[in-house]
């Protein structure tokens, strides 16, 4: 396929990098910079996430979402979800679970929603403060990497 029949992709981590591994989707798109993507692929660290974002993803036709979930999965599992209504999500996710559901609802009632793939890592604690994964959750982002160069 040539690169411009290609969907414009976003790939937005979403976290807390103070929160230990509730930070797992932003250290994710610090590994994805130093990967050699597609110019159809862009990465956004988008932070604790939250409707302030909509206005950064108009315009992609796919947009893949990282971030942290407490789920009861063992931590360091990853999970891809395709959302299309804010019931889709995980039942527990991380602190700002409500800004990305508030974030898809918009898009639907605005009839703007992308292709949606939210990858998802299980981490038994959202709360711990630092700054570094914890091991397990760590060793989860080559498999993420890997689910995302297979999405794009």
């Amino acid at each position: 396929m040539s690169e411009a029949n290609r969907k414009k992709t976003l790939i937005l981590g979403v976290g807390n990098l103070l929160l230990k591994d509730e930070g797992v989707g932003i250290h994710t798109i610090q590994a994805l910079e130093k990967e050699n993507l597609p110019a159809h692929v862009k990465l956004m660290d988008g932070g604790t996430g939250g409707l302030h974002l909509l206005a950064w993803l108009e315009g992609y036709e796919h947009i893949i979402m990282v971030d942290a979930t407490l789920d009861n999965n063992p931590s360091g599992t990853v999970r891809v979800i395709e959302p299309r209504f804010a019931t889709d999500f995980p039942p527990l996710m991380s602190a700002h679970e409500i800004g990305l559901r508030d974030m898809i609802e918009a898009m639907v009632l605005t009839d703007n929603l992308p292709e949606i793939h939210l990858i998802v890592i299980s981490v038994a604690n959202i709360n711990e403060v630092n700054m570094e994964l914890t091991p397990v959750v760590e060793k989860s982002i080559p498999e993420v990497i890997r689910v995302i160069k297979e999405l794009i």
